[in-house]
């Protein structure tokens, strides 16, 4: 398929066959990417991009993740996207803004920036191609784990919408009719070049085209990147899926409660978390219990915060859960009792039905609950994302501005006068000096985050309501 893909890209745009000399040498034995994403106590993972990443949006829906899925662990995360980037650029600030952080993995995502936005160029490919190998033996003599995300696609059908509008701010810029197939052979190089050095790959380029020409079937206009270039919210969290799915957590239920009966007694046949008090409603009308999870379920807030939604967000991140099924995916939160007495029942949790009651064949089979917003466990997990997100508006996106700045200081200085060095250099050290005050109000927020993400024991009760009518007999014939 990835060699397709590659043809394909190379005949829309031109390219010949010296424009695949580049890639990596083929191994006679490539290793093998690990298959999980391993974050452990007090490891670190950092999201090294450019200003896709310094949205903070799939960041943001990958740290939501982590934090509900694994409470009690203190995993830090850092957000190391700048504005505008290129591989190059990352590679100037990598000692201060990657490796002073000492990560588990680093996941790399760079490339919208760096093809320029123009036809395939071989040079400006070849630059590319050096910087981002140079990134990833970088990572690697951390001893850290790289793990390479494509570039996001180029929504040239939203680009001519929007350049009808006078207030688009990418208006006055040129183009490339091509640049999705551009992207699309960076994103075809970076998997071969993954392969080769065993390292996981994480395509975000195919996905989010896919749904998009999916949803355009019967919403022409349908988009997951507003603005052309920045994925919205809908589609950041369409990136943040993709990125954890390609691992296997070690946790994969937020909670599986399975309960069948026995003669006349109620057996837990299976749970993954600690389940008491269990016992029988008076005359047979249900049961109750109390469930401890290890976990909360995954959720996103509803909509984004003004500054999130400058980048022009159109959908919602519920979209891209919906899009993808991730609550079902990544974090069933399961409740399958067999044995009750035919008819209706209510479910509540901590005294607060779930909704419409429920017959007792759909309770044998199985229900979903990690995607019903009236569990209490669904409302304490949106109190952790909310103040992820809060952690997020006042720490991680002002620590992205401040780099911003830093390497538009810093760019200056290369050419400054000798009289504007000492004030341009004034200016970075108040502005890494600001970094440092916002790195540890991350840390106060991670704090907040740990005890607010920690599971508490719920009580359930599942009454029958509505016993089903039994069938009037049959006429005797004679």
């Amino acid at each position: 398929m990835i060699h397709r893909l590659l043809l394909l890209c190379c005949l829309s745009i031109g390219l010949t066959a010296p424009c695949l000399r580049g890639q990596v040498p083929v191994a006679d034995k490539p290793p093998v990417a690990e298959p999980t994403l391993d974050l452990q106590n007090g490891d670190t993972l950092v999201f090294l991009g450019d200003s896709i990443t310094h949205q903070c949006l799939y960041t943001q829906y990958v740290e939501d993740f982590f934090l509900t899925r694994y409470p009690e662990r203190r995993i830090h995360f850092h957000n190391a996207g700048v504005s505008g980037d290129r591989a190059t650029d990352a590679l100037r600030r990598f000692d201060d803004d990657v490796a002073a952080f000492h990560p588990k993995y680093v996941t790399l995502m760079l490339g919208m920036n760096d093809g320029q936005y123009q036809d395939f160029s071989p040079e400006i490919f070849a630059t590319y191609q050096r910087d981002m190998s140079a990134l990833l033996d970088r990572v690697r003599t951390l001893g850290a784990t790289a793990i390479i995300m494509t570039p996001t696609p180029f929504d040239h059908h939203q680009l001519a919408l929007r350049m009808k509008d006078d207030t688009y701010r990418f208006r006055t810029r040129e183009f490339s009719p091509h640049y999705n197939s551009v992207l699309g052979f960076y994103a075809g190089w970076l998997r071969e070049s993954a392969g080769q050095r065993g390292l996981p790959a994480v395509d975000l380029w195919g996905p989010l085209n896919d749904f998009t020409f999916a949803k355009r079937r019967t919403d022409p206009d349908f988009s997951l990147v507003p603005d052309a270039i920045h994925p919205g919210e809908a589609g950041q969290f369409i990136m943040a899926y993709s990125l954890l799915s390609q691992f296997s957590p070690d946790r994969k239920f937020v909670s599986s409660i399975s309960l069948g009966k026995r003669g006349n007694q109620w057996i837990p046949a299976g749970s993954n978390g600690t389940l008491t008090d269990l016992a029988e409603l008076p005359e047979g009308a249900g049961l109750t219990f109390t469930h401890l999870s290890p976990a909360l379920p995954w959720v996103v807030p509803a909509s984004g915060t003004a500054e999130a939604l400058k980048w022009e967000s159109s959908h919602p991140a519920a979209v891209g859960m919906d899009l993808t099924k991730a609550g079902h995916r990544l974090g069933g939160e399961r409740l399958k009792i067999s044995g009750l007495p035919p008819g209706l029942y209510e479910i509540t949790i901590d005294g607060k039905p779930l909704g419409k009651p429920v017959p007792h064949s759909v309770l044998a089979a199985k229900i979903e609950l990690q995607a019903n917003a009236a569990t209490p466990q669904y409302a304490q997990a949106m109190e952790v994302a909310l103040l992820n997100r809060e952690r997020n508006d006042k720490s991680v996106r002002p620590l992205r501005d401040q780099w911003g700045r830093i390497k538009g200081l810093r760019n200056q200085l290369a050419t400054a006068t000798e009289e504007k060095k000492n004030k341009l250099e004034a200016d970075i050290a108040a502005a890494l000096a600001k970094v440092n005050d916002l790195v540890a109000l991350g840390r106060e927020y991670e704090e907040k985050l740990h005890g607010a993400s920690q599971p508490v024991p719920r009580h359930y009760e599942v009454r029958l309501l509505q016993p089903r009518p039994k069938s009037p007999p049959k006429p005797r014939q004679n």
